[in-house]
């Protein structure tokens, strides 16, 4: 049985989600919380597995709140966020302050209609109780940039990530190395506007030029495309001025594996035109996305490489690749860098 501490300012909304998450078999909501001092208190108190923290509160907010239970009792912790660039950015923050995950709230801060999220926050809940916490102290640790690369042509890295992406993406990207050619494609399983703000929060940790895709904007070198929120990311070849060039298109195509943006759709569409050119990378993550494009990657002549258990917050993605032998290298987090080097 998993053991949930349920945190919010709004009556209505710890009743809402403690129905929601009591309703399955397997969680139990254990004591509830109306502010954040009561809410390190309780879990101090009752230990919970598991807790869900809402970000906007009276007195202590979400991410102070956050960061002293991280300090004084390190437990699993989901985020439940508002839809605004504001909130996306401290969003952010509470993920680099250690929280598992973050669930969007469908209307705002009193979302009476939290039921749309039941079955990802269910979903959230059973992987982040399973979650070891000294992993998410581990994650933010930045290694040395790499050694110098040698320019490379008509080659592109996809990266996909899921659950515990952003801290993983952050160290990925601060070991890059500014002589490093290669564009790269990034799809992390966020909502609009979240990924606007990881892609800004990237680019200020990163040496390469980091930003969110365009529709239609032409893959430069040494350039790193975050697929925007809700959309799926695809590459096309087409002819510009006379030449031939590799271009990204956004779909609002229906979601692949639950969604949209899909690891898989970038990575099949990316094949399609690079070929074996292409390096394929699966990052922690629940359930099974990017499997079926790191299969058409390493199917057509490309390279693939999947994060280890050990360094994975979530290994869900990782595993799945991994276990259909779609992998061709298996690394712990800080090495993958210097891995995609190797395959380049």
């Amino acid at each position: 049985m998993i053991r949930a501490l349920v945190v919010d300012d709004s009556f209505f909304m710890r009743k809402l989600i403690s129905d929601m998450l009591n309703s399955d078999p397997s969680i139990e909501v254990i004591d509830t919380a109306r502010d954040g001092e009561e809410a390190i208190r309780k879990v101090k108190k009752e230990k919970p597995d598991v807790v869900t923290l809402d970000l906007v509160m009276p007195g202590l907010d979400g991410l102070a709140t956050l960061k002293r239970i991280m300090a004084e009792s390190p437990t699993p912790v989901i985020m439940l966020s508002g839809y605004t660039k504001k909130g996306a950015d401290v969003t952010l923050d509470c993920l680099e302050a250690g929280a598992v995950s973050f669930i969007l709230k469908p209307s705002g801060s009193l979302s009476l209609d939290i039921d749309k999220v039941r079955e990802q926050l269910l979903e959230e809940i059973t992987a982040s109780a399973n979650v070891n916490v000294k992993k998410i102290k581990l994650l933010p640790v930045k290694k040395p940039i790499l050694r110098r690369v040698k320019p490379v042509k008509e080659k592109i890295v996809v990266i996909g990530a899921s659950t515990g992406g952003p801290s993983s993406l952050e160290l990925l990207m601060s070991t890059i190395p500014a002589s490093f050619s290669v564009p790269i494609l990034i799809v992390q399983h966020m909502p609009a506007k979240f990924t606007q703000s990881l892609a800004e929060h990237l680019n200020r940790n990163c040496v390469l030029s980091v930003k969110e895709a365009e529709d239609g904007e032409v893959i430069q070198a040494k350039n790193v495309y975050v697929a925007p929120g809700d959309f799926h990311m695809i590459v096309k070849t087409k002819k510009i001025r006379g030449y031939t060039k590799h271009v990204i298109c956004l779909n609002k195509d229906p979601p692949v594996n639950r969604f949209r943006p899909s690891i898989d759709v970038t990575m099949q569409s990316v094949v399609e035109v690079y070929g074996g050119n292409t390096i394929g990378i699966i990052l922690t993550g629940i359930g099974k996305d990017g499997m079926m494009g790191m299969k058409a990657i390493k199917e057509n002549g490309g390279k693939t490489i999947a994060q280890d258990e050990e360094s994975s917050l979530i290994f869900g993605m990782p595993r799945a690749v991994i276990e259909n032998g779609y992998a061709d290298k298996v690394l712990s987090l800080p090495d993958i860098g210097e891995g995609i080097i190797g395959c380049l």
